[in-house]
């Protein structure tokens, strides 16, 4: 029988009757470096449904910087399929893959990237230019709105604090309406009072606007404001679970030390490691 056409690919659903916006089956990634391959991922399942506020977690190594560079179409696995809102990303050549990025994926980093000379207006309305969209001004100001920075549209990055910045980026990431938002350790380089901010901003925007929301984390303070967990060791998941009670941004103080959810990431890893040794 002859495969299925992609036209024919249906997603998933889960018990709640939302279909999934990320379908990965069997994903690996290998990297080659002279006559030595090193996977990094080694057969990666997973589904991420509509309006979900999920965060993937792991330690050095584990694989999650190669998962966020392929979910966010920035880079293709060695082997299986992803199809992000119904498109097989994993077949997909590089000026495609550009343009899924652009009107699918708005990504948040760390370090803001925002451009040194040019006002909040302007940084958010590039992905709007990119797509060729002619309400580019009246869409930044609503993104910007969203995000809480509406009296600030004229301001350069020198003229806002670390916060500020990252609601711009927030705004820039949401302004070309897209199926899902990836955030790179968003609060990674803000102190602790603007990183609370802005884990308000995406609970608001997941809760209210039903933006699918992924978070890449080392942090379990902050995961613990999200939804789900995923867990990744050696590319591998070694656990996926809901949070049951996500802490609230700002009701919670963050604790001094790691706390429950670190002792389980702790057990998780090492059962893992041990169960790797007993094979």
């Amino acid at each position: 029988m002859p495969d299925k056409k992609e036209s024919e690919y249906v997603a998933p659903r889960d018990a709640r009757g939302r279909k999934a916006v990320i379908d990965v089956r069997d994903l690996t990634k290998i990297y080659k470096m002279e006559q030595i391959e090193v996977p990094a991922l080694r057969g990666i399942t997973l589904q991420v449904y509509e309006g979900e506020f999920v965060s993937i977690m792991g330690p050095s190594g584990s694989g999650k910087s190669t998962m966020l560079q392929i979910l966010g179409a920035l880079d293709q696995p060695t082997s299986g399929e992803y199809y992000l809102d119904g498109v097989d990303v994993a077949k997909l050549k590089d000026a495609q893959l550009a343009t899924i990025r652009n009107k699918k994926i708005g990504f948040v980093f760390q370090n803001f990237n925002l451009l040194a000379r040019t006002s909040a207006l302007r940084q958010v309305e590039l992905p709007l230019l990119y797509a060729g969209a002619h309400d580019r001004a009246a869409r930044a100001r609503a993104a910007l709105q969203i995000v809480g920075l509406g009296d600030r549209i004229r301001h350069h990055p020198n003229e806002l604090s670390g916060g500020q910045q990252q609601r711009v980026a927030i705004a820039r990431a949401i302004v070309n309406n897209p199926t899902i938002v990836l955030a790179d350790e968003p609060t990674g380089n803000l102190d602790s009072h603007s990183g609370i901010e802005i884990l308000k901003v995406f609970q608001s925007m997941n809760r209210e606007r039903g933006i699918t929301t992924i978070f890449v984390t080392h942090d379990t303070f902050v995961a613990r404001h999200t939804d789900r967990i995923i867990m990744l060791s050696d590319g591998l998941i070694v656990a996926d679970h809901p949070v049951a009670h996500p802490f609230e941004a700002g009701a919670v103080d963050r604790p001094s030390e790691g706390g429950e959810l670190e002792s389980i990431f702790k057990e998780t890893y090492q059962s893992n490691g041990a169960r790797a040794a007993l094979h």
